[in-house]
Parts: C-alpha cells; sequence; structure tokens
C-alpha cells in the first residue's frame, strides 16, 4: 500500500529550476542523436526550435508560463521587441548563449550552451533570432561605440552617465555632470545633462548647479555594413549656474552640432564632432563654433567575448 504525501514548495522549487536548466539541453542533444535527415542543427531555425523554443516561444516573445511551468523575470527577453535586441552587439548575444545569461546580466536563468554548441552555430541562432525584429531601421548595438571624454557620440543611449573632471590649468574647480539619455522611437533621443561645479575664486570655494541642458538628437543615417553613423543634436542651456561666482554664463545658449562615428572591421573608431554655440545675449557670452574628434581602438578577451576595453 503506498502512502500519500505533501511535496514541500522548497522541493518543488529546485524542481522547477532543474527543469529549466536541462530541457533546453536535453532537447538539444535528442535532436543531435536523433534523425539528422529529418532535423538538422545546420540552421538558425534549426538550432532555435530544437534548444531555444522551449523558453522563448516559437515567436520569439516567450513561452506562456502556463506553458514553461516558470515565472519568467522581468529581465526575460522579448525578441520581436527591437528596443530589447538591436542595442545589445552580436559578441554579447553570443557571451550570453556560450556562458549564460549571468555572464553579461541578462536573464538570470538563462543557461550556458558552450559545451553544446560550436560558435558558427551560436552565430547563426543569433541571426535567426533578430529576424523577430522586423523594423530594419533600428541601428545596431556594435554602432555604439565608446564614450569618449569631449566627444558626443551619434548613437541614440538609454543610459544614466556621471562624469567627473578637475581643472588642470587656471583657478582650482571640480565639475561634475549626471546625465540622463532616454531614446524615444527608432531614431531619437532626449537628454537631460544637470551639472553640479565647485569653483575657487581669491581662496573661497563656491559650489552649486551649473547651467542645465536640455537637448534632442536625431539619427539621420546607420549603416552596419560600412560600419557608419551620423545624427545631429540641438540643445538649449538653461543659465541656472551662478554667474558670479562662475558657475554658469549667465544667458541661454543654443547649441547645435553633427556627430558622425565609423567603425572599422579591426576595432578601430574614429568619432567626429561639428557644431556651434549660439548664445542668447552675445555681450554676455561670444558666439562659437566647435570642432572635437577622437580615436580609438577597442580589445576583449575571450575571443571578443569578455569586457571591452577601448
Amino acid at each position: 500500500m503506498l502512502n500519500s504525501f505533501a511535496v514541500p514548495a522548497y522541493v518543488r522549487l529546485v524542481i522547477r529550476h532543474v527543469v529549466l536548466w536541462l530541457l533546453p539541453a536535453s532537447a538539444l542533444l535528442f535532436a543531435q542523436a536523433g534523425n539528422q535527415s529529418a532535423l538538422r542543427l545546420d540552421t538558425g531555425e534549426h538550432i532555435y526550435k530544437s534548444a531555444c523554443v522551449a523558453c522563448h516561444g516559437p515567436d520569439g516573445r516567450g513561452t506562456p508560463k502556463t506553458i514553461a511551468g516558470f515565472e519568467p523575470p522581468d529581465s526575460f527577453p522579448d525578441f520581436t521587441r527591437c528596443d530589447q535586441t538591436t542595442p545589445e552587439p552580436n559578441t554579447a548575444w553570443e557571451d550570453v548563449i556560450m556562458h549564460g545569461g549571468p555572464s553579461r546580466g541578462f536573464s538570470q536563468i538563462m543557461p550556458a550552451f558552450g559545451d553544446a554548441l560550436n560558435l558558427e552555430q551560436i552565430s547563426k541562432v543569433i541571426e535567426y533570432m533578430r529576424g523577430f525584429c522586423r523594423n530594419k531601421h533600428w541601428a545596431r548595438g556594435e554602432l555604439n561605440l565608446p564614450r569618449a571624454l569631449v566627444t558626443e557620440k551619434a548613437y541614440p543611449e538609454d543610459e544614466v552617465v556621471i562624469s567627473s573632471a578637475v581643472n588642470a590649468r587656471g583657478a582650482p574647480g571640480v565639475s561634475n555632470d549626471v546625465i540622463h539619455e532616454q531614446r524615444f522611437g527608432v531614431k531619437n533621443q532626449i537628454e537631460v545633462d544637470v551639472p553640479i561645479n565647485f569653483q575657487n575664486q581669491n581662496h573661497v570655494w563656491y559650489g552649486g548647479v551649473g547651467d542645465t541642458v536640455l537637448g534632442v538628437k536625431r539619427e539621420m543615417f546607420a549603416s552596419l555594413r560600412s560600419g557608419s553613423i551620423l545624427s545631429l543634436q540641438g540643445e538649449v542651456i538653461v543659465p541656472t549656474g551662478n554667474k558670479t561666482h562662475s558657475l554658469g554664463t549667465g544667458t541661454t545658449t543654443f547649441e547645435t552640432f553633427a556627430a558622425f562615428d565609423q567603425l572599422f572591421p579591426t576595432n578601430t573608431f574614429v568619432q567626429f564632432q561639428m557644431g556651434a554655440d549660439l548664445p542668447r545675449h552675445t555681450d554676455i557670452s561670444p558666439q562659437s563654433v566647435f570642432w572635437r574628434s577622437a580615436l580609438g581602438q577597442s580589445f576583449a578577451a575571450d575571443h571578443g567575448l569578455g569586457r571591452l576595453w577601448s
């Protein structure tokens, strides 16, 4: 006679996670061991349907939790959302597939397939996965070049940047910028830059908010094939800083510029920025034209899948 008993909740949770990790790998192994004439792992579609569809679903939106048997985390991707897939370069997706989601801070439940798939197969499944994004006007993440010290890059971003600088010449001073960049639509970005400055005048330190910058960027052209991206940006610099204490200019300034970035196959890149500052009161602050450029080289360990240094 068999005695019935209730399975503790924590045991069910462990079983669920074990199944979640084993299911994709098991499906892949069975596919490899099965009839290769019926199902071959030589195309991205074959690989996706063999190893990925159990969790990510046939359409890339994710398998419903009632079928998958687990609650997807907030970081679980929807491959049909171009704003989730296009900002990441292929190397990021390769790293996640090979080493698992935690290697890039992606979905923590994403298992590693480095022992089951070679790099060629991983590249094919990434190409297939990118096909779920139907709008081809989104600029690819490969064109998101490293942020230079002064030169503005062309790629529209979703990020918060905190930067600091110290005066190397003239009166002592420290400037800090809190920059919020928010992408909207396919090609647009809004930007808010709030500087917090500290200046020494006659051996007395003054600190406070500097002139706040409100900007809008518009990507005009982007081509992964040529490695080029061009954007235009317009800004309004609001005189929120104290001019007496050298924390601001004392007048509203309109700034406009063009930014062009070029990436080469060797991961060498060039960035150009050209624009003009047009203050409302030229007797307080003069008009100016500026030109900036940056030249860089990026390196990454683990055959290009590791952390990027420039």
